[in-house]
């Protein structure tokens, strides 16, 4: 019997290419509806998706026959997951896929707010040539502090060892410590921290866990990036602290307002009061959801997900 798989957003090629060279059988269905594919559904014998529903309790039930869901990105938020297990699903992510580009964008962010690199390029581009305003500062020196060290989190370590920085990091897991980075409790690390970065995942231990209490905990005024989901900041404990210059920059790639299919900011029209505030400022970069989405990291998601598809099967 052959292995049905719906796909049910778009990847890259080569993941469909080689499944089907592998023996699997491909069916596509990008455009209809949560219910639509749920009348279907227990058709197939897996999925292939990335964020474009939740795959829920609803439609896990109405799946009879499925044996795996493998979401082409790093998390697994958009599934739920100890419902999928309870079924003997296989649950397949591929963080490993897109952690070198999550951490080149994330390196990227730091140094340009740490040179105004943005605001200068446009102050120019507007006829101004303003040199002592765009004084910047110099990584080097600075203790970074992360926030999750999983592949996102390790990856981003490792491209600091360049830099003269001390690297710590906390995480609920013990001693897993590299030679990239120092495990030390959040306690240390809001003591000693210049830069924080957010490698997170989003759970409920994680959902706006950086609020106005943890922001103030810090000993120092620090900047802050986020490239994780954007329900672990919350947004208006964010630019109170930028109001009181605890926080002195910020580079976001994610926002608490994004849909969970990432692909639109808002669930309806207003523009949240917080959100214009960063809009506006100028040692405020924002980027839509894109640190780990380069023409790179399209092409090796597709593979881990491919291979770990086919070891599935393998035993």
């Amino acid at each position: 019997m052959s292995i049905k798989i719906l796909h049910i957003d778009s990847n890259h090629p080569i993941l469909w290419k080689q499944l089907e060279e592998a023996g699997f059988e491909n069916h596509a269905d990008f455009k209809s509806s949560k219910e639509e594919i749920e009348s279907k559904i227990q058709d197939y014998n897996g999925i292939v998706i990335r964020s474009r529903f939740k795959i829920d309790k609803t439609f896990l039930d109405k799946a009879t026959n499925l044996q795996f869901i493998a979401r082409v990105g790093a998390g697994l938020e958009s599934i739920d997951c100890e419902y999928a297990e309870t079924k003997g699903i296989h649950l397949i992510a591929a963080p490993e896929g897109n952690r070198n580009a999550v951490a080149e964008h994330s390196l990227g962010v730091i140094l340009s707010l740490f040179n105004n690199l943005n605001q200068a390029d446009a102050e120019i581009k507007a006829g101004h040539w303003n040199r002592e305003s765009n004084r910047g500062h110099e990584l080097d020196g600075k203790t970074v502090g992360i926030i999750g060290y999983g592949n996102m989190g390790k990856a981003f370590a490792k491209k600091l060892r360049g830099f003269q920085v001390e690297v710590l990091f906390h995480d609920i897991l013990e001693n897993i410590g590299d030679e990239n980075a120092r495990q030390v409790s959040l306690k240390e690390l809001q003591q000693k921290t210049d830069v924080l970065s957010l490698h997170l995942p989003w759970t409920p231990e994680t959902d706006k866990m950086v609020n106005a209490d943890v922001i103030n905990a810090f000993s120092k005024p620090f900047w802050i990036i986020n490239t994780s989901r954007g329900k672990n900041i919350v947004t208006a404990d964010l630019v109170e602290a930028m109001k009181s210059k605890k926080i002195l920059g910020a580079g976001l790639d994610v926002l608490e307002y994004e849909k969970l299919s990432f692909e639109t900011l808002f669930q309806d029209n207003n523009t949240p009061e917080a959100f214009q505030y960063l809009l506006e400022a100028k040692n405020v970069l924002l980027t839509p959801h894109i640190a780990g989405w380069t023409f790179e990291s399209h092409e090796r998601l597709a593979q881990v997900i491919v291979d770990k598809i086919k070891a599935v099967y393998k035993k």
